[in-house]
């Protein structure tokens, strides 16, 4: 437990002082090319669910058994060199730098009326049409993306790697991949990826939920006393379409003072999603700043908690 908290602890400054470094052979790349190689090979025929349910296992297991064998041979050569291969290995699967990155490419040509090139740059990051997008859409956009993988991005897999090291984390972010992959309700992946999707929201079922609260419980809100904020984020979060992404939105959304949620487009079409939050301010560029705040803050919650939880897991086993 102690050297999962201190791995996971390393990967996480090793985030913040790197990134996601582009020299660096990156574990997702492979781990989609097999995706996409048994996707070709299965996607076909009879059985779909079936054989995305064996894609799902093959992938997981492939990328437990590999990471297992790194972390166990690196703790075999000495203590130091396992804990350094764990803690690389848990870097690989968070991205909260490169989040904030990706935001900040939105906010400076915002800032500086370019609303064009802020197009360009959401448009990287999400998935709606953003060609007629304003201020506040352009803003409300990034903003969703950075609630949405707080959790997605860094404090799930912090949290699986307290649970069972960097080969958990990996198999984590292993589910998220395919999930992003095939994890699609449309006619080609309805079937294939539901196993995918699926177990995406198996998950990300606890960390999404713990990293609101959190959130909530480590800030003040501008607009909410305490007792109101915990009252409104299950019911804000419950209005998502997906039943882990809301959970990080209603929490920015609440401590921010805005909304989120409304009308998209897809492809030209209209796409309307229930409103969240309780709106006290108009949607500004600066609340992209603000919410890539939130997200570190929420982080640093996120590892006392586990600290706190590792601490007192160990005491009671030393007990015992």
């Amino acid at each position: 437990m102690t050297s999962h908290l201190i791995a996971l602890t390393l990967a996480f400054f090793l985030d913040l002082w790197l990134g996601d470094p582009r020299w660096l052979p990156h574990p997702v790349v492979m781990i989609g090319r097999l995706i996409a190689y048994l996707e070709k090979k299965w996607n076909q025929g009879s059985y779909r669910r079936l054989k995305g349910s064996m894609m799902l296992l093959m992938v997981c297991g492939c990328v437990f058994a590999i990471s297992s064998a790194l972390v166990w041979g690196g703790y075999q050569l000495h203590f130091t060199a396992g804990l350094f291969l764990e803690a690389v290995l848990i870097w690989t699967t968070i991205a909260g730098k490169g989040l904030k990155q990706a935001a900040a490419a939105v906010y400076k040509p915002l800032i500086e009326k370019d609303f064009i090139r802020a197009r360009q740059q959401l448009a990287m990051i999400v998935g709606r049409d953003t060609e007629q997008l304003g201020e506040a859409g352009i803003t409300r956009g990034t903003v969703e993306t950075v609630a949405e993988n707080t959790s997605d991005g860094v404090t799930a897999p912090l949290f699986f790697a307290f649970v069972g090291g960097a080969p958990l984390a990996m198999v984590y972010r292993a589910v998220n991949t395919c999930d992003s992959m095939v994890g699609y309700r449309h006619e080609r992946y309805r079937q294939f990826g539901w196993a995918s999707a699926r177990f995406d929201d198996v998950v990300n079922y606890l960390p999404a939920r713990m990293t609101a609260w959190l959130l909530l419980l480590g800030e003040r809100s501008r607009y909410h006393q305490k007792k109101e904020v915990f009252r409104l984020l299950p019911h804000q979060a419950e209005r998502h379409p997906s039943p882990n992404s809301g959970w990080g939105e209603a929490a920015f959304a609440l401590l921010l003072g805005i909304q989120l949620g409304g009308k998209n487009y897809y492809f030209g079409e209209a796409s309307y999603r229930p409103v969240i939050g309780v709106p006290r301010e108009e949607l500004q560029a600066y609340h992209i700043l603000q919410s890539t705040k939130l997200m570190m803050r929420a982080v640093v919650y996120f590892l006392i908690f586990l600290w706190i939880g590792g601490v007192l897991i160990e005491m009671a086993v030393s007990w015992r």
